[in-house]
């Protein structure tokens, strides 16, 4: 087992996590950082001990000895590319989500890196959240019989949501719903989709903007086993919540249910100066002194470990394009009023519902 060396590319909120986790961690022998603000530079890479710290993420491509990168740039359109360059030059690559906005896009990723034998995966933190993977446990053990049906509600704050869909013009569907379209799936496969049906809803995030943006997105998906699910994901809950995120899950069978309530209520601080907050309730989670709340940092040390041990990932490239191609035939229906079928045939360019 030695270590080795690592990169992370845009060192924001997300990207900011996985550079601190990783430089904390054994089995990274040197950590480089790419990020194009000089300022967030200068501080991940003192916070990190950085061995390269550069503005150009192609200094890093170049760079014989790296074995590993995390993709964590906005806005998304930077991913296809990035990935492109990493992969062939024969670096294993984390990618957050999307794994690309066009399918032919992900399409030569996924070829790139087989061809290559590199670990290519993308980041669907929710798996690492205790709570999700103890309800695929129920339906892989049996204990709730054969699935019949299921039910994901997310939503998030309009300032999350004005900040996400302000980098670029993608869906409630491609952008927040996408972790849940991930979460059924890996419950239920091998069983794959056939079928979407797609309504998004307007209201306070086209009022400010000015923008077609919706604040939510509901997809109902029919799978070639018979079943189906609901998944619906918002981002314009009232800003009296910083950072909140809540979400329901609900698994039916044959011989019971599941339900989740992942709203992160149980921790509430009161004070005079900022009334009531809730702490500890974003998706990606955050650092706590000595420990990490929430999935991220999990998730981070799992690519580490997959390629430092030559482990399979736990995402797939290709299980992240067939969410991708649910949450582009669920923006499809919605432009059209009506189901869309599975597999997809489109041409490369696609207009988003919220474009």
């Amino acid at each position: 087992m030695k270590p080795i060396a690592v990169a992370v590319v845009g060192t924001g909120w997300c990207g900011g996590i996985r550079a601190e986790t990783l430089a904390a961690h054994p089995l990274v022998r040197t950590l480089d950082v790419a990020e194009v603000r000089p300022e967030r530079l200068a501080e991940i890479a003192g916070k990190t001990r950085a061995r390269v710290a550069t503005k150009d993420y192609q200094d890093l491509v170049a760079k014989a000895d790296l074995q590993a990168v995390y993709i964590s740039a906005t806005p998304e359109s930077t991913h296809y590319p990035m990935a492109r360059d990493f992969l062939a030059a024969g670096k294993h690559v984390f990618l957050e989500k999307p794994i690309a906005l066009e399918l032919a896009e992900a399409d030569e990723l996924i070829e790139i890196a087989k061809g290559k034998n590199l670990k290519f995966t993308i980041g669907y933190s929710q798996r690492f959240n205790p709570k999700y993977a103890y309800v695929r446990k129920t339906i892989r053990d049996g204990t709730i019989g054969k699935p019949v049906s299921a039910l994901v509600s997310r939503h998030i704050t309009r300032g999350l949501g004005t900040k996400i869909s302000g980098r670029i013009k993608l869906s409630p569907a491609a952008m927040e719903a996408t972790h849940d379209l991930d979460f059924v799936l890996w419950c239920l496969e091998p069983a794959r989709p056939v079928r979407v049906y797609s309504q998004v809803n307007f209201g306070a995030m086209r009022a400010a903007s000015g923008k077609d943006i919706a604040d939510t997105q509901w997809l109902t998906v029919t799978m070639d086993n018979g079943l189906s699910f609901v998944v619906g994901g918002g981002w314009s809950l009232p800003p009296g919540y910083p950072n909140f995120s809540t979400t329901w899950i609900e698994m039916v069978g044959t011989e019971g249910v599941v339900m989740v309530d992942d709203s992160h209520r149980d921790v509430v601080v009161n004070t005079v100066g900022k009334g009531m907050q809730l702490p500890l309730s974003t998706m990606p989670g955050e650092f706590v002194e000595h420990t990490y709340a929430g999935p991220m940092a999990a998730e981070t040390v799992h690519f580490l470990e997959a390629v430092a041990l030559d482990r399979p990932v736990l995402v797939t490239p290709e299980h992240a394009r067939m969410v991708m191609e649910v949450y582009l035939a669920a923006d499809l229906s919605a432009e059209r009023n009506e189901a869309v079928a599975l597999p997809l045939k489109w041409p490369k360019k696609i207009r988003s519902v919220s474009a």
